[in-house]
C-alpha cells in the first residue's frame, strides 16, 4: 500500500497539475467576467500535440514542452479575436457558456480526427523518470519537476497581477473600460495578452499532466468539471485561492482513491460540498465576490 509519504507527494503534484490549468481558467473568469468552458480543449490541443512531437518527431521533452505552449497560444489567439472579443464583459453568461462548449466539440472532433481516438502519452526524459534525494526521503523527479514548476507559476502569476503596471492596468481596463480607454490603455491589447497567458497555463498543465490526467479522445469534456471546481473552491480570480483549492483537492482525491479506491472520486466530490457549502463564494471570497 501506498505510504502516507508517497500519498501527499502524489497529492501535491496533482494538485499542481490541477492548479496549472485552472489559475489561467479562474483568471479569465474572474478578472475578464468569461465563462471560458473550452479551457480544457487547449490543455488538450498542447497535451496531443507534444505527443506527435516527442513520439513521432523526436523532439525532446523540454524543447517540446516550450514549443507546444507557445504553439497553442498562437493557435488560441485568433479565436480570442474572431470569438472571444465578441463576449467579454457580456451580461449573457449563456451565451458565454453555448459558445465555449460549442468551441470545445469542436476542438475534441478536430484532435481526435488528425491524431485519432486513441490514449495518448509523452515519453519522459531519463532525468524525469527517477527520483530526486531529499535526505531520509525520496520523490520521484517528475512529480518534483511539476512541483517546481507549479510554484513558479504561482509566484510569477503573483507578482505579474499584483507587482507590476500589467496587473494594474488590467484591473483598470476590467472595472471601466470606457474610461480606461480615454486614458490611453489599450484594452483589447491587455484582454488578448490576458487570455494568451491563461491558455499558455492550460497548455503548460497539459503537457506537464499528462500522466496524471492522461490525454484521452474525451479529455477537454471530462476533466472541465474539476478545473470549475478547483476555480469555485478558490474563488474566481483568486490566484492563491485556486493554489488552496488544486492542492486541497488534490491531496483529499489521491488519498481517497488509494485508500478507498472503489469510491472512485467519491471525496473530490464531497469535498467540494462541504467547502462550498462553509464557503459559499471560495475560499476567498473577497477577491470573488
Amino acid at each position: 500500500m501506498q505510504t502516507v509519504y508517497g500519498i501527499v507527494i502524489d497529492g501535491i503534484a496533482y494538485g499542481m497539475i490541477l492548479f496549472i490549468i485552472s489559475v489561467g481558467l479562474s483568471v479569465t473568469l474572474g478578472l475578464m467576467r468569461v465563462v471560458n468552458l473550452a479551457h480544457g480543449a487547449f490543455a488538450m490541443v498542447a497535451g496531443y500535440l507534444a505527443s506527435y512531437a516527442v513520439q513521432a518527431m523526436g523532439v525532446p521533452y523540454l524543447v517540446a514542452l516550450l514549443a507546444v505552449v507557445a504553439l497553442t497560444v498562437a493557435l488560441a489567439l485568433p479565436l480570442e479575436r474572431l470569438l472571444y472579443r465578441r463576449i467579454y464583459g457580456s451580461a449573457n453568461e449563456l451565451a458565454q457558456v453555448l459558445l465555449t462548449i460549442g468551441l470545445t466539440f469542436v476542438v475534441v472532433a478536430s484532435v481526435n480526427y488528425i491524431f485519432g481516438p486513441t490514449l495518448k502519452r509523452i515519453p519522459l526524459p531519463e532525468f524525469l523518470t527517477g527520483t530526486v534525494d531529499l535526505g531520509p526521503k525520496e520523490i520521484p523527479a517528475h512529480r518534483a519537476f511539476v512541483i517546481v514548476v507549479g510554484v513558479a507559476a504561482l509566484l510569477g502569476l503573483w507578482g505579474l497581477l499584483e507587482r507590476t503596471d500589467f496587473g494594474i492596468r488590467l484591473r483598470a481596463a476590467v472595472e471601466n473600460p470606457e474610461m480606461a480607454a480615454a486614458l490611453g490603455i489599450r484594452t483589447e491589447r491587455l484582454y488578448a495578452i490576458t487570455f494568451g497567458l491563461g491558455v499558455g497555463l492550460a497548455a503548460l498543465g497539459g503537457v506537464l499532466g499528462a500522466e496524471l490526467l492522461p490525454l484521452e479522445p474525451y479529455y477537454a469534456l471530462r476533466y472541465i468539471v474539476l478545473f470549475l471546481a478547483v476555480v469555485a473552491v478558490g474563488g474566481a480570480g483568486s490566484i492563491f485561492g485556486s493554489a488552496a483549492a488544486a492542492l486541497s483537492l488534490g491531496i483529499i482525491d489521491t488519498a481517497g482513491k488509494y485508500l478507498y479506491p472503489s469510491f472512485g472520486e467519491f471525496f473530490f466530490y464531497a469535498a467540494i460540498m462541504i467547502i462550498l457549502f462553509r464557503w459559499p463564494h471560495g475560499f476567498f471570497q473577497g477577491k470573488s465576490a
